[in-house]
């Protein structure tokens, strides 16, 4: 009896991403290459990414857009790389079929990258609106930068 078998020797075919926000509980939104949302929750959480699409060499990106209301939103761009483990690691263990045909079907081959997020946002600021309306803040909420730009009206 014999028994032939072929599994990836590089890794896993998703990837947990942690991702964190200063202040928490900010909205997180996670599109794929397609525009596609692949998850939708708030900080801080654990997302697990598909590293490839299925296809042939098809690896994955994503983008991680991270709201919260009174700062400014944050987009981060998530792509996914051949790792040295399926460079060295084919080359000593999996051969060329390890190589050319397991790894990149799977995405085990891939590591995603960045491999955590932790993000810390800005609280908005007043900005000359060009719809003619005007924006009203305390004067301890002015940034320290434009106190002297500032001017009285009566």
């Amino acid at each position: 009896m014999s028994v032939i078998g072929c599994a990836t020797i590089v890794g896993d075919k998703t990837q947990l991403i942690p991702i964190s926000s200063t202040p928490n509980e900010a909205t997180i939104s996670v599109t794929d290459e397609h525009g596609r949302e692949v998850y939708k929750g708030n900080t801080p959480s654990n997302v697990t990414l598909e590293k490839s699409d299925g296809s042939y060499w098809g690896k994955k990106s994503y983008t991680v857009r991270i709201t919260k209301e009174g700062y400014e939103t944050r987009n981060i761009q998530i792509t996914a790389s051949a790792n040295g483990w399926y460079i060295a690691g084919n080359i000593v263990f999996g051969g060329l079929i390890g190589w050319f045909i397991v790894d990149p079907w799977n995405g085990g081959m891939y590591t995603l990258s960045p491999k955590d997020i932790s993000e810390s946002l800005s609280e908005k600021t007043a900005s000359n609106a060009k719809d003619g309306s005007i924006s009203i803040l305390l004067l301890e909420d002015v940034p320290p930068a434009l106190i002297n730009k500032m001017k009285r009206i009566n």
